[in-house]
Parts: C-alpha cells; structure tokens; sequence
C-alpha cells in the first residue's frame, strides 16, 4: 500500500482527516506563531498534570516529557488513522510527515526539507549511519583496520551499535578518553587530538568520528563545532553528531556545525511524545543518498525521508505532532531559546544549592552544561560500582519519591585522583539533576534533604550489596547438583580445576577467583571460597 505515491492534497482528504486548516492539506493547524498570552504558571501546571504529583521528577533528560496540548493532537491522529487507515495512509500521512519535517526543517537551520528525515531516536539515526559505514567496509571502500573515532562517553546504546556495526565489519574503534570532572571545553579539545592522533597512527584512514553534542551520562556539553573543524583539517571523512539531548537544551544551526550527519531526539527537550528525532544530512553529500533505513520496507530506494516516513504498519502519530510541539513552545516567553536560557539557569542555580548543602562540586562548569548538570553526592555514601549506583538511585524514588539518575565515576577509567568533598572523603557519584518548564524549587530539595537523611543516617552503599550466597546463587542457578559440584571442587582444594566457562563471570577460571574478583581483593582461599558459597 505504502508504496503507491499518495494522491496530491485536496478539500476532500482534508475533511476525512478532520485536519481542515485553511489550505484544504489535511494536515493539521500550521506550525506558524498563533498571538497569545505568554503561558501561565496555572496553564504549566494543567499542561504536566498527567505527571505524578507525588514525585519530585528531575530526569526529564532520560525520558523528556509531553504536555497535554500536544498529547491531544497526538491523540486526535491516532483516532483518524482507526477511523479510516485507507484515507489515512492514502492522503494523510506523508503530507502530514512532510509538515514535520519542513518544521525542523526551519528550526535546526537545514538549507532544504529533503535533508531531513524522521526516524523514532537517535539510536535508530546511530544505525542509519553506521550501517552505511559497516556496508563501505564488506564492500571495500574502506579497509580492513581503517580507524572509527568515538567518546569515551559515548551513549551506551550507540557504543553497543559501533560494536555491531563498525567493529564487527574490520573497523579499529578508538575512545577518546574525557576527562570527568572537566574543567574547560579547551581539555575536550586536547583530548580529542590526541586521541585522533592515535587513530590516524601509522597512515590509518578515519572513516567516521562519531560525537556527542551534550554526553548523557555524565553529562557535558561538547565544543563539537570545533571538534568538526578539526576532523576536516585532519582528513576524516565524515562526522556524525550524536545530540540525543540537543534540540531545546543547546542552540542547534546544522549548518554552523557542520557535520556530515547530526541527530536529535524530540522528545527529549522539544515537547514531543515518544518516539521522534530527525536525522540531517547535507544534500549536496551523495553519501546521503546511499543511507537506508534498517527497517526495509515497501518505500526502499525512493530515499531516506520516505524510507523512514513508512516502515510497516505502526503508530506514526508522534512524527506528526511537531508542529504543535512549536505552537506549545511559542506560548513562552522567547519561545524554545527563552525555555533553553532559563532552564540552563535555574539547572545552574539547583546544582549549586545541592553542592552547598553536600559540601561538594558541579561535574563541569556552566559553559560546559545545557539544561542537564552533574552534581557530587557526598563520598561518604560509598558509590563504588554502578550497581551501587542504581540501588541508591532505587532509594531515592522508591523510599523519597525522588526521580534522578546517578552516575559511577570509575577510577579505573579516568586513572586520575578522584576529587574529594568537603570531609575528604573521594566524590565517586554524581547525581543528574534536569530543569525543565514544569519544575519547581521544591523537587530539588527534596533530593537535597532526601540525600541529607541518607548521610545522617550512616548511609553507604556497601548496606544494600547482595550477601555472597544471593550473589552465588545467581551464578550457578543451575540445581544444587551443580552447587554442591563447585563446593566439591573446592573444599577438595582442586584449586587448578577449570570448570565450565559458562558457570563463572567474565570467563574466570575458578571459583576461588570468582570470589575474589566479587569481594574485590586480589586473591581468596578455597576455604573462604567455600565459605561464601555455604553461608
């Protein structure tokens, strides 16, 4: 069906659509400024009053938000497409996807409609782009070896998709390391050419650098148009800008930036229910007439915004919505610049109120934060790993209905001397706080006092690590034939016995090592290893 070319826009299609604006498209109200009041706080709160009123939500950054204006139309799509999908698919929807994509279009700063395209996040754009890469290496056009550049911090999602992708068709992977906490823009700077440096080492070619536009977690901003200039002064052929968290946290000019490829979420930061980003390319690149959707169906080969508009039967009705995602924002003052500058302000104003109170530091400076910052938990709360980090993250917002991400600064990782907070005591966790249009002062110091009992208390992290005997019942489930064979291999000291790989993590040897690495000392005897099973 999808792949027969929709009739032109008329009168008629407009009316079964219900979408009658004016112009007979059948696409809804246009995006253009509407004269309105400035919006209410009253009208803020009707907008989010789906949200929990219980639970102070300072995460907009994983998940964004959606207020009801734009939901109704979302819904008010849904309900045209079941009452009658022919006229739908027939007439409705490319012209409604077109409208979209004309909308980003205008606020991203992309030179012509047909460098956008919409897809559900950044991760699918991820795979978009490096598809095409992983296709140039089976090919061909790139060698064996030849070298893909990305952050250290690097959306883990798109790490796992470079792995799938690149690495597994013959790409060599090089991690520029960041620094956290980072000081300047001018230390990611250093970074990167060193690291570049490294993967150009020995005459190798640098196919693709990918690059964050605002890191997730731990989140920073990224000088990406200058880390663009650089990849072109030092020959690599593309750049592909992951901003999963750009579009209403950071000023976002395609353009000015110019990278081959740059992707955005828009429903993150841009009002937009789940699932829509877009994905720019340049028109005048002809790589981008040669990058598919992963999804093939009926539209393959007409194009990327047509391959993307149609991938089967499903749910469009979040790509068609953009619009009145802009005629939401327009209600503020400023409009999504005046949202971006005073998020990015109250954000500032909540971390410095939580590391007055915690007697720690921001994770970067303000030049270096959108509407996300990096806050220092207190090192007292013993945060060693990042499954510490998610159980105390599960405190917060099941014991103080506080929603907020934490993050693990590995030493290992950065191989620096942790910073300490003001009782000398190493700042390892970091929570994510997020200000978007709906918060309040009050969410931020429940988090502040949330955190506060949790020292008071003698609060660390070590208290909700599993016991050894939860932790090797997970590791051999399989009866207790299997466990009582282990205890066998031990307490007969058969310490140079190998047991099965899939019986033990991260392919250790023994069970004595297993131990070890879980107790985190160097070596354990098969005594206490015995031990530990039988508690």
């Amino acid at each position: 069906m999808a792949s027969d070319p929709p009739p032109g826009p008329d009168d008629a299609a407009a009316a079964e659509n219900g979408h009658d604006n004016g112009h007979g498209n059948g696409n809804g109200p246009s995006p253009a400024k509407r004269p309105r009041a400035v919006i209410s706080a009253a009208e803020i709160r009707a907008e989010f009053a789906h949200h929990d009123a219980a639970v102070a939500r300072i995460n907009n950054g994983s998940f964004g938000c959606c207020p009801a204006s734009v939901l109704a139309a979302q819904a008010h799509w849904q309900r045209v497409f079941l009452a009658q999908p022919d006229a739908f698919y027939f007439h409705g929807l490319q012209q409604g996807v077109l409208r979209s994509r004309a909308a980003v279009a205008q606020t991203v700063g992309a030179g012509d409609v047909s460098e956008v395209s919409l897809v559900d996040n950044a991760t699918t754009a991820a795979a978009i782009v490096l598809q095409h890469a992983a296709w140039s290496f089976a090919e061909g056009h790139f060698a064996r070896g030849d070298a893909v550049l990305m952050l250290h911090y690097a959306y883990g999602a798109v790490k796992k998709s470079i792995q799938a992708y690149v690495a597994r068709a013959g790409a060599t992977v090089v991690e520029v390391p960041l620094p956290f906490p980072v000081a300047s823009a001018d230390a990611i700077i250093a970074e990167f050419r060193a690291a570049l440096a490294v993967a150009k080492a020995g005459g190798r070619r640098v196919r693709l650098a990918v690059i964050d536009h605002i890191t997730s977690m731990p989140s920073v901003v990224i000088p990406v148009k200058e880390i663009v200039a650089i990849c072109r002064e030092e020959g690599v052929d593309k750049v592909f800008v992951d901003a999963a968290h750009s579009i209403g946290q950071v000023p976002v000019d395609v353009h000015d930036i110019g990278a081959d490829f740059y992707t955005s979420n828009l429903h993150k930061w841009f009002f937009c229910p789940p699932a829509v980003a877009f994905l720019h390319t340049r028109k005048d690149d002809p790589v981008a007439s040669q990058l598919h959707h992963p999804v093939v169906s009926h539209e393959y080969g007409n194009g990327l915004p047509m391959e993307s508009g149609w991938i089967g039967t499903r749910d469009y009705s979040a790509q068609l919505v953009v619009p009145e995602a802009i005629d939401f924002v327009n209600r503020f003052e400023g409009g999504i610049e005046g949202i971006r500058i005073r998020n990015h302000e109250k954000v500032i104003e909540m971390g410095r109120m939580l590391t007055e109170a915690w007697g720690t530091f921001l994770g970067s400076p303000p030049e270096l934060c959108g509407s996300m910052v990096m806050v220092g938990m207190p090192g007292c709360l013993g945060i060693e790993s990042d499954d510490d980090a998610m159980r105390v993250r599960t405190i917060l917002r099941k014991d103080f209905q506080v929603e907020v991400p934490i993050y693990y600064n590995s030493r290992r990782v950065e191989g620096q001397e942790m910073t300490k907070d003001k009782n000398g005591d190493a700042v390892t966790g970091y929570v994510r706080i997020s200000h978007q249009v709906y918060n309040v002062r009050e969410d931020y110091e429940r988090l502040r006092d949330a955190v506060n009992k949790l020292v008071s208390e003698g609060f660390t992290s070590s208290k909700l690590r599993p016991s050894a005997k939860v932790v090797f019942s997970a590791l051999f489930p399989e009866s207790r034939l299997a466990l009582a064979t282990v205890v066998t291999v031990i307490v007969g000291r058969s310490s140079n016995k190998k047991l099965r790989c899939n019986d033990l993590p991260c392919r250790q040897h023994t069970t004595e090592e297993a131990v070890a690495d879980y107790l985190g000392v160097g070596r354990v005897n098969a005594a206490s290893a015995a031990s530990c099973i039988m508690m």
